[in-house]
C-alpha cells in the first residue's frame, strides 16, 4: 500500500514539474514550425519568473504578478524577434544574447527595487485547486486534483495549440512559412509576420511558465529556471515537433526530475548524481532520438 501511495505521489509531482517545460515547449513549437529556431526559451522563462515575483511583491496581487511576468517575457520576446527577423541578426547570437541578458537584467532590477541580488520572497504562493467532482475519484483524484491553475492552463494551452496549428488558416500559414516561405509570399502573405507572431506566442507561454515556477515556489532565486528552457527545446524535437509528442517528452523529463527529488531522501547515492539525473535523461533521450532519426532516414 505504501508503494502505491509513493507511486501516486510521484505521478502527481510529475504533472507539476513538467508544466513549465510543457508551456515553454508549446510556445517554442510555434516558432519552430514557422521556420525559426528559438533558443531564447531559457531567458524568456527566467524573465517571466523574476518579474512575476517583482510585480507580486510591489502590487500585493498574484494576478498582477502573473500579468507582469507575462508582459515582461513578451517584451523580451518582441526584442528578440525584431532583432532576429527585421534587423537580420544571427538567430543563434540573438538567442544566446537573450539568455545572457535575462539573468543580468533581473540582477540589476532586483538590486534597484529590493536592494537584494539573491532570494526575493512573495507574500503568498499560488493556491492549489481542488477540482469539483475529480477529487473524490479514486486514483485519478489524487493525480489530477490539487495543482495550481498554471498546471491546468498548460494542458488547456496544449490542446488549443493543436487546434490552432492544425485546424485554422493561421496554423496552415504558420506551417507554410516554415516549409516554403516563397509559396507563402506568392499568396501575398509575409512569413516574417507569422514568425514574429510565433516568437510572441513563445514569450507568452514562457512568461506563464516562469510565473508558475516562481509563484509555486513562493520566491525568486537566481538561476531559478536551471536549464528548463533548454530541456523544453529538446522536448520539441524529441516530440517530433507535434503537440502530443511534446506532451510525452515533457512527461518523461518531469518523471525523471520527480524521481530525482524522491531519490534524494530515499536512496544512498551521491547527491550530485541525483541532481544531475534529469539532465542525463535529457542527453540520453536526445542521443536515442538522433540515432533513431539517422537509421529511419536511410
Amino acid at each position: 500500500m505504501n508503494g502505491a501511495r509513493v507511486s501516486l505521489h510521484l505521478v502527481h509531482s510529475t504533472l507539476g514539474i513538467m508544466t513549465p517545460l510543457l508551456l515553454a515547449a508549446t510556445g517554442g513549437l510555434f516558432t519552430e514550425l514557422s521556420g525559426m529556431l528559438n533558443i531564447a526559451l531559457e531567458g524568456l522563462m527566467l524573465c517571466g519568473a523574476f518579474f512575476s515575483v517583482a510585480f507580486t511583491v510591489l502590487t500585493g496581487s498574484l494576478f498582477w504578478g502573473i500579468a507582469g511576468g507575462i508582459a515582461a517575457s513578451l517584451l523580451l520576446a518582441l526584442l528578440f524577434g525584431l532583432v532576429s527577423l527585421y534587423l537580420r541578426a544571427n538567430i543563434f547570437i540573438t538567442g544566446l544574447a537573450t539568455n545572457l541578458l535575462a539573468p543580468g537584467l533581473t540582477t540589476v532590477v532586483a538590486f534597484e527595487l529590493f536592494a537584494n541580488k539573491g532570494v526575493i520572497r512573495v507574500p503568498e504562493r499560488l493556491p492549489l485547486l481542488s477540482l469539483p467532482g475529480v477529487r473524490s475519484l479514486p486514483v485519478l483524484g489524487e493525480i489530477f486534483s490539487g495543482h495550481t491553475f498554471v498546471v491546468y492552463a498548460g494542458w488547456l494551452l496544449l490542446f488549443l495549440s493543436w487546434l490552432v496549428i492544425y485546424k485554422t488558416p493561421f496554423g496552415l500559414r504558420l506551417r507554410g512559412s516554415g516549409l516554403s516561405s516563397d509559396t507563402v509570399r506568392s499568396l501575398g502573405l509575409r512569413p516574417r509576420r507569422y514568425r514574429l507572431t510565433g516568437v510572441l506566442i513563445s514569450g507568452f507561454t514562457c512568461g506563464l511558465a516562469g510565473a508558475g515556477l516562481a509563484l509555486s515556489l513562493g520566491a525568486y532565486v537566481p538561476n531559478l529556471t536551471a536549464g528548463r528552457g533548454w530541456i523544453a527545446l529538446v522536448a520539441i524535437y524529441l516530440g517530433g515537433r507535434k503537440p502530443w509528442g511534446i506532451l510525452a517528452a515533457c512527461l518523461l523529463f518531469g518523471c525523471a526530475e520527480s524521481l530525482s527529488n524522491y531519490a534524494q531522501g530515499a536512496i544512498n547515492i551521491p547527491a550530485d548524481f541525483i541532481l544531475a539525473f534529469p539532465y542525463l535523461i535529457t542527453v540520453a533521450a536526445l542521443i536515442v532520438y538522433s540515432i533513431w532519426r539517422y537509421y529511419s532516414s536511410r
